[in-house]
């Protein structure tokens, strides 16, 4: 029973917690930001850029060969760098809004005020001889 207690308290940990609901949350922020980019942000864009679609961008290195019943039979060397272009996008705009998040919740905390420098080792001193000399 030892472990199983062990491992409980371990789990029940509030930083473990936290970081939990931390990475749910990022997963399902993750998943809005891409739905966005790829349901909203690319369809934006798309008549800036002459109607193309930036995920379909690729680079063909060996085309697909068929055999003869119409099969593929060897599916080529492509490089698709219009994923890449459009993932790159969705980090951006991730970033961005953490960056956006970490700011305004650094304005939003409290500033600790600072306390009061300690006086110097001198006037410590002359003020324990006043009060030595006061108490006679």
């Amino acid at each position: 029973m030892g472990m199983i207690s062990e491992f409980k308290a371990f789990a029940m940990k509030g930083n473990l917690v936290d970081m939990a609901v931390g990475f749910v949350m990022g997963s399902a922020f993750a998943t809005v930001v891409k739905d966005f980019i790829d349901g909203v942000f690319m369809p934006a864009i798309q008549p800036i850029m002459g109607g193309i679609d930036l995920s379909t961008w690729k680079w063909v290195l060996e085309a697909p060969t068929l055999a003869a019943d119409g099969t593929v039979a060897d599916a080529g060397w492509v490089i698709n760098f219009g994923q890449f272009l459009t993932s790159l996008i969705s980090f951006i705009i991730v970033a961005f809004v953490m960056f956006l998040i970490i700011k305004g919740m650094n304005k939003a905390m409290v500033k600790e005020e600072a306390a009061p420098a300690a006086p110097p080792a001198n006037e410590v001193l002359l003020a324990e001889i006043r009060d030595l000399l006061a108490k006679k």
